[in-house]
């Protein structure tokens, strides 16, 4: 069975272990692209990040923009939405089928 992990600042991610996902809090940039780097290597098929890391470390989340797996997926975060999450939905959704579906 596939892993699940969600990374990012402990306030947004905590609750996702309720749900049975390993979390990894993170307070630094340089030690969220590790984290990021050390779960894929781990086997996990899923790590979401919240988009305020993800923005920290762009050029370490572009490393996994093109493989199946681990799919790295943006969330929002307890101080808000920026967008970041549903672009990259949209670019991959533009990517497959070839067009703007929206």
């Amino acid at each position: 069975m596939y892993k699940v992990a969600v990374i990012g600042d402990y306030d947004s991610i905590y609750g996702f272990a309720a749900v049975g996902f390993h979390t990894v809090p993170v307070t630094e940039a340089g030690e969220g692209a590790q984290k990021l780097k050390e779960l894929a290597e781990d086997g996990y098929a899923v790590i979401y990040i919240t988009e305020a890391l993800a923005a920290q470390i762009p050029d370490a989340v572009d490393l996994y923009r093109e493989k199946q797996i681990p799919a790295v997926i943006l969330i929002p975060g307890v101080a808000g939405n920026t967008g970041a999450g549903i672009a990259q939905v949209k670019k991959s959704v533009e990517r497959a089928v070839g067009s703007d579906i929206i």
